[in-house]
């Protein structure tokens, strides 16, 4: 059901104002003062926010806020999120207040009544549940709407039965598509499939027809488009967007600096991006005098030419995020606004919101002045050439010139500066670097690597972190409601798990509820063969961080006062602060959205973000599974990354990529998982494989389906090395307490004989 976006923002923001009175629908346009059309689509923006729980219905039709209306409090409706152990959550969608947001909503394993990802259900809260750190916890009552209907499978015919296996679901079992003949299918080919019954909570008895064939799963071009489709994410702009993209390109003139902006066009500046960066959001000038830094953080005004409820603006609302996929990007923005009118370009006058930052010396901040402004970038750089000059000045004197090359040093010097005043306040330097894929012109894998976080990233991270943060200091400091990046403190729970992860494998660290312990435990694995591995248990035990109007602050940052400010051509909460910075500089009377508005705004353009990283990740991975296939039983380096009972991962050092090992498929012995050590340990023939071991593997298998890559262990370098030193044989390891076989027979006999007396004791 397709409804004005724009009204519903207006009737959430009259009801949940503190002057609201009950009233009906028309009262309601009257207040708004809609004309007769709105007034009509009114009554589908009510029904349409009732079924979601964000308004309520008393006697007479007197449209409530749910607060008000809450007979049944215990009884409320959101949209359900899936988890892999069978459980899942639910966000409420009744609003929330600025004292007290609503929390998510646990739903324990076998009462998710086959909810899907994104469905509107109504749930029975039972109270908090102290195991989960007091959280709520309830069950699914009904489910109210499907989020969707159509869904991205693999074909297969199966004892004489035709079923697809769908793609991003929780449940094992393939649902029934009937009879497919005429149609040009073989097995494991990709479809697109329209649900006719959903599977039940289990998984069992879906029903759906194929609505297209994608074609073979073989084609690298078709696992983007199955990746597309199974994500919901958007392809070609609407015509009407495109056509208001055209008119605002027609509008600018940029050969003249507009008389209400600041001229800066005279200001030495320039912009540092990848080398293959299409969009160019952000720019830098600064210089020093008397022992005081002036830094200017430009960013692309991309509120200039994105009017607020037009065409443009609801398609970039809905799609909330761009997607950067391996061989395209998905942009939020039409090309001719995000590579064009707002991209800035060198040689080029181009609008900008600036933040002009004062310094001294030691990165303590004077002032802060946030303003509209023209610029023209006078040269663009790239990381890698940034790098080489870092690495060797001189060799760039000539062709960069004295001023860009002073420029740059400068940058480097302050922004060096921050980073350590900011890791000595206890700020986390998580390395977790993504991966880059090489391809062919075909769209074929040929290798991969990881983008590695060098000085020239860190100096424009450094800028760009404190371009965020005096801009959420300064509307936090004017009281004013706003989209924050919020990054809740990690729980308790999780923190103790950590702990113990740590402690096993033998690092020593205080307590963990310090920042400063946390960032202890990365600097002594950093650049070692557990790096990898800790940074994963350190991100695993981290909150998401998400967007919202709470002042909760950002952990990870330990800043206080934090927003996404400098990527509004890619990120929507960004301009939407870019908009609220305008509605200051006009000095409207009240300038920001009320509290539920930007609540719902945040949790949606969270979940987007959240969708396009798992399509990004996804699809990396599956590209990388299938040029894998076409190497099986190729032999590569690797290092252990993480260790469970019934088995290990490796992580290949040459092609970034994680393989599982079964315990099954581990040299002969009789093996067990000891938790301390992060190890598996064979207590017959002493063969150990623990984390952070550099081993030689082969690839065994590739199951493009359950996106799992299987691996061989050929040889484990570490044991073998450490089994030379303990004078062990054929590169066999021994175990932390060695023992003879006879001693080992006799210890499982004494073991033995103490259960018995156990059980006898019971």
């Amino acid at each position: 059901m397709e409804v004005s976006q724009e009204i519903a923002d207006r009737v959430l923001h009259l009801v949940h104002s503190p002057q609201y009175r009950p009233s009906k629908a028309k009262q309601i346009a009257a207040a708004l003062k809609l004309d007769k059309e709105e007034a009509r689509e009114l009554k589908r923006v009510l029904k349409w926010l009732a079924a979601r729980g964000q308004i309520a219905y008393a006697a007479n039709h007197l449209v409530l806020s749910p607060a008000v209306a809450s007979g049944n409090p215990d009884v409320i409706r959101g949209s359900f999120r899936p988890a892999a152990g069978g459980f899942g959550f639910v966000r409420p969608n009744s609003g929330g207040t600025e004292t007290e947001p609503p929390d998510d909503v646990f739903i324990p394993p076998g009462e998710t009544l086959g909810a899907m990802y994104g469905d509107l259900v109504e749930l029975r809260v039972r109270g908090r549940n102290d195991r989960r750190g007091n959280g709520f916890e309830g069950s699914i009552l009904a489910i109210i709407e499907r989020a969707r209907r159509q869904f991205t499978g693999t074909f297969r015919r199966e004892d004489g039965q035709s079923v697809v296996y769908l793609d991003g679901v929780y449940f094992d079992a393939p649902v029934s598509v009937g009879d497919v003949r005429g149609l040009p299918l073989s097995d494991d080919d990709k479809v697109v499939v329209e649900m006719v019954e959903y599977p039940d909570a289990q998984g069992l008895g879906g029903e759906a027809v194929i609505m297209e064939v994608l074609g073979t799963s073989k084609n690298p071009a078709i696992d983007t488009i199955a990746i597309m489709r199974q994500y919901g994410l958007p392809e070609a702009f609407p015509e009407k967007v495109i056509e208001e993209a055209r008119e605002q390109a027609d509008r600018f003139d940029d050969a003249v600096v507009p008389g209400d902006r600041r001229d800066l066009t005279d200001l030495l500046t320039i912009t540092i991006d990848p080398h293959d960066a299409r969009d160019f959001d952000d720019a830098i000038s600064l210089q020093h005098e008397a022992g005081r830094w002036t830094l200017w953080v430009h960013i692309a005004d991309v509120s200039a030419f994105v009017p607020r409820g037009g065409a443009v603006d609801q398609e970039a609302r809905q799609r909330a995020t761009s997607v950067y996929l391996p061989d395209r990007v998905i942009p939020m923005i039409p090309e001719i606004i995000s590579n064009h009118l707002a991209s800035l370009q060198p040689e080029r006058i181009r609008l900008t919101k600036t933040v002009e930052i004062e310094f001294l010396d030691d990165g303590t901040v004077t002032s802060t002045e946030v303003y509209n402004a023209a610029i023209r970038s006078d040269r663009r750089l790239n990381y890698e050439q940034v790098d080489r000059f870092l690495a060797d000045p001189e060799a760039f004197a000539q062709s960069w010139g004295p001023e860009v090359c002073g420029l740059v040093r400068r940058m480097h010097q302050l922004a060096m500066t921050l980073r350590r005043r900011r890791i000595e306040g206890g700020s986390l330097t998580m390395d977790m670097p993504d991966i880059k894929l090489e391809l062919d012109k075909a769209g074929k894998v040929k290798g991969a690597n990881l983008v590695v976080n060098t000085e020239s990233h860190q100096i424009i991270e450094e800028f760009m972190l404190a371009g965020n943060q005096a801009v959420a200091t300064w509307l936090d400091d004017l009281e004013l409601n706003f989209l924050h990046r919020i990054h809740p403190p990690p729980e308790r729970r999780k923190l103790r798990q950590l702990a113990q992860f740590v402690k096993d494998i033998g690092i020593h660290a205080g307590p963990l509820e310090s920042r400063f312990e946390i960032q202890k435990v990365l600097d002594a694995v950093a650049g070692g063969p557990l790096d990898y591995a800790v940074n994963f248990a350190v991100l695993r035990a981290m909150n998401k961080a998400v967007y919202g109007p709470h002042r909760d602050g950002h952990y990870a940052l330990d800043m206080q006062h934090y927003c996404h400010f400098t990527s509004p051509i890619r990120r929507y909460p960004d301009l939407m602060v870019h908009r609220l910075v305008q509605n200051v500089i006009d000095q409207k009377p009240t300038p920001d959205d009320p509290f539920p508005v930007l609540l719902r705004e945040g949790h949606h353009c969270s979940d987007q973000e959240r969708n396009a990283e798992r399509a990004e990740r996804e699809l990396i991975l599956l590209k990388l599974l299938h040029y894998l296939k076409k190497h099986l039983g190729q032999q590569m380096e690797a290092v252990i990354s993480r260790v469970y009972p019934d088995g290990l991962y490796a992580r290949c050092l040459k092609l970034p990529v994680e393989g599982f090992i079964p315990i099954t498929a581990l040299p002969k012995d009789k093996y067990r998982y000891e938790r301390r050590g992060q190890v598996i340990e064979g207590f017959r023939e002493f063969n150990r494989f623990r984390l952070g071991d550099r081993l030689t593997i082969k690839i065994a298998k590739v199951d493009i389906r359950e996106r799992i890559l299987f691996l061989d262990v050929i040889r484990n370098h570490t044991a073998h090395a450490e089994g030379k030193q303990n004078g062990g044989k054929k590169g066999k390891s021994k175990p932390a307490k060695p023992r003879s076989k006879g001693e080992a027979k006799a210890a499982r006999r004494q073991k033995s004989k103490a259960t018995k007396r156990k059980r006898g004791r019971r």
